[in-house]
């Protein structure tokens, strides 16, 4: 078969952020298919606990200048790119500067949950396909990890559903132990585009966790499990959707982790 282009968006990436099993579950994954044969584009949200001079990110003028809009606003999208050392990946950065620029990621110092992280995940999620659009490189499967990457399926089998870059492309959703308890005001005003229709926003009523997931889900081809342990709200989410849900543990055997995964994407693609 060709070589299948896979594209990884996530909330990080071991080495750059790691403060969730999604950073090495994110970042074991992409080399192992590109061993495969597999052509691999990461993209991750600049978060500002991330050492720009350390990991030595630099601006792509040429993918940076847009404006993504947020409800009515609309924020400057910035790219950056780094290597990951001793591998041949490179991991684009979604930044903006009022939205990635603090010194924590999710939650302040004092562990209160932004207030307009569903913002910072919108931005993030159009910043994403508007990149992949202006790279010119139409991905056969988009790889979405986490809760902050859950408005890409949806934006894909709508908005983008004929875009050239995305018209082919599957869509899976992975989902982890990462649950919160905020819960979000007026979250379908900002999700909005104009090919989007009301009913198709129905599970965000709650603007809480599970109401993301459960968007993520509906829209997605296929969605895994990292655990057995994902949260109960994530589970109640699935509910209903028992063809689509599979289970793929990180667990030792890295192989047979990696393996799954190359089943599951020529299989969607097939």
């Amino acid at each position: 078969m060709s070589k299948l282009r896979i594209l990884y968006v996530a909330s990080e990436i071991n080495p750059f952020l790691n403060t969730t099993e999604v950073a090495d579950y994110v970042r074991s994954l992409p080399q192992a298919m590109q061993e495969k044969g597999m052509e691999i584009r990461i993209l991750v949200p600049r978060f500002g606990t991330i050492n720009e001079r350390k990991n030595r990110l630099h601006e792509v003028v040429r993918l940076s200048g847009i404006n993504i809009s947020v409800g009515d606003e609309e924020k400057p999208l910035v790219i950056k790119v780094a290597s990951i050392p001793n591998a041949k990946l490179q991991v684009y950065f979604i930044d903006n500067e009022d939205y990635f620029h603090r010194k924590t990621v999710f939650s302040d110092k004092k562990g209160n949950f932004y207030a307009d992280n569903d913002e910072r995940a919108v931005f993030f999620c159009k910043g994403v396909i508007e990149t992949v659009k202006k790279l010119g490189w139409a991905p056969d499967i988009v790889h979405c990890n986490d809760w902050i990457s859950s408005f890409i399926p949806l934006y894909l089998k709508t908005t983008y559903k004929n875009d050239p870059m995305f018209k082919d492309s599957k869509t899976v959703f992975t989902v982890y132990n990462t649950p919160f308890s905020h819960e979000f005001e007026d979250v379908r005003d900002k999700v909005k585009m104009m090919d989007i229709k009301d009913e198709q926003l129905k599970p965000l009523a709650k603007g809480n966790y599970e109401s993301l997931i459960q968007m993520a889900a509906q829209f997605s081809d296929c969605v895994v499990k990292s655990s057995d342990e994902v949260d109960s709200s994530a589970n109640g989410a699935l509910n209903g959707l028992d063809a689509k849900v599979s289970t793929i543990k990180k667990n030792g055997d890295t192989e047979e982790f990696s393996n799954s995964y190359y089943d599951l994407y020529t299989n969607l693609t097939a």
